[in-house]
């Protein structure tokens, strides 16, 4: 039977990965034990090789607390981070370093039946490149688009296996490492909810900003998921009368006006159709993606125009946002987050037309500093999160069994 003891031990790596180094104490406050008991659970780890000594602590006055912290290359978690294109992978200890670099793989999503076994695929070639024991894997944390279950580990809109199983039990079965898997834009905020401009805020609006555009909610500093777990769908908000159909079946969602798949794809057919502009056209959608925003933060005037008019759509829907919610900050995040600069003057301009003054007058709007690797980052808590949360309901199981 799993001891409390072996709970509290995951519950100090946990807290070890987000806040990197503490003492005795400092656990014995975020985790509510007391000193011995947490000091007993700490001398553990350290004779496994999970926790090492840290050095002592800054100090006001008096004897130096040594603090703890997670021993690199112990234990190892992978990460990876879905849009309807292009898978990326990466795997990391527990401190951080990178064992295998970020890897992008094209795996479109939709209406694919071979994704799942094609996303199995490239995580066992990912394994074996980065030549690590399985068993010192302690997960993988899988973002992925659309209506995410996470706790029956099912993807409803990609990513469905053939033989009834969800996609967490088929990824498992098949590899041998526990897999949790969460909605893209959630992971994005949980990722700026531990590490970025979210951290130790309460009410807060991550907008992803990718291929879709995405929401993640925190709300009383956690992260809010609604009574079925789909809150956030701010990519199928309808914001104009276009008859482009969206993947959900709808007209004039904000998936099909203000995406950086949408200026990829206008930037691609005009550029065929003699569009004058510096920018070169390049038959890859991610490569051109690219290019179109380091060329607008060179000053390129056409990409400038297609991000501009993103920015300004994007705008519209964050203000219908910012007038249901009223949260103090809204973060763009994910990938464009890379030219959230250009972004902020058109979102800008269409909350000076579209809000009351009132309701926005206190929100600010922010891009994000972490960006691009939100995904990945927030994948990698994932995992980190269970970590402890998997012992406690194996506890509580072998309880009410009893």
């Amino acid at each position: 039977m799993e001891s409390v003891d072996t709970l509290l031990k995951h519950q100090v790596i946990s807290t070890l990965y987000f806040d990197k180094s503490l003492s005795c104490v400092e656990l014995s406050e975020i985790l509510g034990k007391s000193v011995p008991h947490i000091t007993k659970s700490v001398n553990e780890l350290i004779k496994e090789g999970s926790v090492v000594e840290g050095g002592q602590a800054r100090s006001s006055g008096g004897r130096r607390p040594q603090v703890f912290s997670l021993n690199a290359h112990h234990m190892y978690i992978i990460a990876v981070a879905m849009d309807q294109l292009y898978t990326k992978i990466t795997i990391s200890d527990t401190v951080g370093n990178v064992v295998l670099p970020t890897e992008s793989n094209e795996l479109i999503l939709l209406n694919n039946t071979e994704a799942v076994p094609a996303l199995a695929t490239l995580l066992n070639k990912a394994i074996e490149k980065a030549g690590i024991e399985r068993d010192r894997i302690i997960g993988i944390g899988i973002g992925v688009p659309g209506f995410v279950n996470t706790k029956a580990g099912i993807s409803y809109s990609y990513l469905v296996p053939e033989n009834g199983q969800s996609l967490c039990e088929y990824l498992e079965s098949t590899l041998g490492i526990s897999v949790y898997i969460d909605n893209d834009s959630s992971l994005v905020a949980l990722a700026e909810l531990k590490f970025g401009l979210a951290k130790k805020k309460e009410e807060v609006m991550v907008i992803n900003v990718g291929w879709g555009i995405g929401l993640g909610m925190i709300v009383d500093g956690k992260l809010f998921r609604g009574f079925s777990g789909y809150a956030g769908e701010l990519s199928h908000i309808p914001i104009s009368e276009s008859d482009t159909l969206c993947e959900c079946g709808k007209r004039g969602c904000l998936e099909t006006e203000a995406t950086l798949r949408v200026v990829t794809g206008k930037a691609m057919k005009e550029i065929k159709e003699g569009r004058i502009t510096g920018l070169k056209y390049d038959s890859s959608p991610e490569k051109m993606s690219e290019a179109i925003m380091a060329a607008a933060i060179k000053g390129d005037q056409y990409s400038i125009d297609l991000l501009t008019d993103m920015g300004y759509k994007l705008g519209k829907a964050i203000a219908i946002l910012i007038h249901i919610v009223n949260p103090e900050l809204i973060i763009l995040s994910g990938r464009g987050a890379a030219v959230g600069r250009i972004l902020l003057a058109p979102i800008q301009q269409a909350l000076n037309r579209y809000c009351i003054p009132r309701i926005y007058e206190h929100t600010e709007v922010k891009y994000s500093l972490i960006g691009a690797k939100a995904e990945l980052m927030g994948a990698a808590a994932l995992v980190i999160e269970n970590y402890s949360k998997t012992i406690s309901n194996k506890i509580k199981n072998q309880e009410a069994s009893l």
